[in-house]
């Protein structure tokens, strides 16, 4: 007999749900956006997303459970993200979830969302060896972790101050490519010249696997006023602003070489910056896999140059899966069903939950 699973996600602005069959089989998966909601904010106001939540949770779910062809009778267990994130959507998802188990007498499972990202890796590559490292990246999260074995994790290194993703956004919003920006750059960034600009490597005290993004962010910005290209720059932006569902055609043509030199040396710095750490980490804990999970996992050039290091075999989620959804939590809940860690109704939101 199947194990289903039904995952429910609302940790930032997707409200997503999903049924997975015995952790691997994604039965249906079903995604809400919010970006048109807060693109013309330049990020994710979180009594919007909570507001945005209430409206799709019931729809979204529904959805979700009609494209699996299953009922509420037929689950095994529902699962539900605690956190870590904004607390008023979690709560969203959180309550939701009780009300279901409850209704239905299902078991509630709590999953950590950093760790949902992790499996969205795992329920399709089963055959990652341990001990493995693995790189949680968006625009919320920076974490490298040692997995030591299935459900065993360690971190070992963080972000001391931007995510990655968010380095890339608010070089983005600089720049006057909207939000979200980071798929923007990630875009335009093979039109320029990826050693045109250098910027200097991180240099910090203590943990050499932790990261720091907010210096080279600044360096982004220092290195327009340098050139004394802020006139120009604001020319270009507001031929930008009318573009905010542009083609990459229609944003080469905005955009001139100066300006795609700088994205391409930036998004080869990040890339760089990550793929470093990850690597010092794998020598570090001897492991010869590592995952790359989150939203950044999408990038192209991420993905690239990750195929150039020798020795380590890197790992990323399918695109669908980069991103916030719920197939990732349905699957985390998997071997926590089989060891019977269930949640009680008592559960509670945790915008600042740890995976250890």
């Amino acid at each position: 007999m199947q194990t289903n699973i039904l995952g429910i996600e609302s940790s930032c602005d997707e409200t997503a749900a999903a049924v997975v069959s015995d952790g691997e089989q994604i039965r249906s998966s079903v995604v809400a956006s919010q970006l048109a909601t807060h693109a013309k904010y330049g990020g994710v106001v979180p009594e919007l997303a909570s507001r945005e939540h209430l409206r799709a949770i019931v729809p979204v779910v529904r959805q979700a459970l009609v494209d699996a062809g299953v009922e509420l009778h037929d689950l095994s267990a529902i699962a539900v993200t605690s956190g870590p994130g904004l607390v008023g959507s979690l709560l969203v998802g959180i309550s939701y979830a009780k009300a279901l188990s409850y209704a239905s007498n299902v078991p509630l499972i709590a999953i950590n969302h950093v760790e949902g990202h992790i499996h969205s890796v795992l329920l399709e590559n089963p055959e990652v060896r341990f001990p493995a490292g693995a790189l949680v990246v968006s625009g919320g999260h920076t974490h490298l972790f040692e997995i030591r074995a299935a459900g065993e994790y360690r971190l070992i290194g963080k972000t001391r101050d931007d995510a990655a993703g968010e380095a890339f956004d608010k070089v983005a919003k600089l720049l006057g490519f909207g939000y979200p920006g980071g798929p923007v750059i990630d875009k335009l960034a093979p039109f320029g010249d990826a050693t045109a600009v250098r910027f200097s490597p991180v240099k910090m005290k203590g943990n050499p696997l932790d990261f720091s993004f907010s210096g080279l962010k600044t360096a982004v910005l220092r290195w327009t006023e340098r050139h004394d290209v802020n006139a120009d720059l604001r020319e270009e932006i507001q031929r930008r602003k009318q573009l905010r569902k542009a083609s990459v055609d229609d944003w080469l043509k905005v955009t001139p070489q100066r300006t795609l030199d700088l994205l391409a040396s930036f998004q080869r710095t990040v890339i760089e910056e990550l793929l470093r750490r990850v690597n010092l980490a794998a020598e570090e804990i001897g492991a010869e896999s590592a995952i790359i999970a989150g939203g950044v996992a999408s990038n192209a050039g991420l993905r690239k140059q990750a195929l150039a290091y020798n020795g380590l075999r890197f790992y990323f989620p399918a695109p669908e899966l980069s991103t916030d959804n719920a197939a990732m939590i349905a699957a985390a809940a998997f071997p926590k069903f089989q060891a019977k860690e269930f949640a009680g109704l008592e559960l509670k939101a945790q915008a600042s939950l740890v995976l250890a």
